[in-house]
């Protein structure tokens, strides 16, 4: 159970990452958010290798450029799930989430050319109608189709982030990935985070440097969660995030999701748990 274990804790902190990001939006800009995060991963990464050498791996590439491509991505999925969050309560905004998995079926296809099943293809547009039908009749907070827009956008960088952690899968380490992940993206956030700059109070700056520390927790659960066990048995776990965002919702800002929201993430989980199974055949 060590996988599935790590891989819920990882979705809870997450889902606390994003509660943290939201409550900082109303306030701070995009750009001073993710500065923050990346600033807290470096810094934590350097003291980690300064209280044990080599501590996390090795830091040179052979690629540099797709380490780029996914620090870029990886400032796009942040950048769009803080914009879209602002807005929609996490479990609508989650619910655009659970179009990755089908967004990576089509990626891996086309991007990587592996071979997708028929079946496959067939349970992404089930998963796409269930979104549809959620977001259709009433969205419960009243956002703007430019918040699902964000979501989407998050979406579909966080898609890519995955294609190329695939492609990058010969250059493992986490210490590798916070540096080159981390250390392009803070240079070319800091001017726009400069230009937007609010000075915080200490608890906020406490909160702007815990969305470091929680991404960094959440992305060693995640690497962890997949030494212990198989993407096949872990990935209908990622429908729990919907959970975890729900009680986030309801605990700080008592708002419950409408019946069509949990219709439609019955359907997109459904999908999703028989395309895993259709996948592994």
């Amino acid at each position: 159970m060590r996988g599935p274990v790590l891989l819920l804790s990882a979705l809870a902190l997450f889902a606390v990452l994003d509660a943290n990001s939201k409550l900082l939006s109303s306030g701070y800009h995009v750009s001073q958010v993710l500065a923050f995060r990346y600033a807290v991963l470096l810094g934590l990464l350097a003291l980690a290798r300064m209280a044990r050498r080599g501590a996390g791996g090795g830091l040179e590439t052979r690629r540099p450029l797709a380490q780029l491509l996914r620090a870029g991505f990886m400032v796009g999925s942040g950048t769009g799930f803080f914009m879209a969050l602002r807005s929609l309560p996490l479990a609508e905004g989650y619910l655009v989430y659970f179009t990755a998995p089908f967004m990576l079926l089509a990626m891996f296809r086309l991007l990587l050319k592996e071979a997708v099943p028929a079946s496959a293809w067939g349970w992404c547009g089930v998963g796409f109608l269930g979104v549809l039908l959620a977001l259709w009749p009433g969205i419960s907070a009243g956002a703007s189709w430019g918040a699902y827009a964000w979501a989407l956008l998050g979406t579909a960088c966080h898609a890519l982030v995955l294609v190329m952690n695939r492609s990058l899968r010969n250059e493992p380490g986490l210490a590798r990935l916070v540096l080159w992940s981390a250390g392009p993206a803070l240079p070319a956030l800091l001017p726009w985070a400069a230009l937007e700059w609010v000075t915080p109070s200490w608890p906020d700056a406490l909160a702007l440097s815990a969305n470091g520390v929680l991404a960094g927790g959440a992305t060693v659960a995640l690497a962890s969660a997949f030494r212990h066990a198989s993407a096949g048995r872990l990935a209908p776990l990622e429908f729990s995030a919907l959970i975890f965002g729900v009680v986030m919702d309801v605990a700080l800002w008592g708002t419950w999701p409408s019946a069509w929201v949990w219709v439609g993430a019955a359907i997109v989980a459904f999908a999703g748990i028989m395309a895993q199974r259709r996948g592994a055949h």
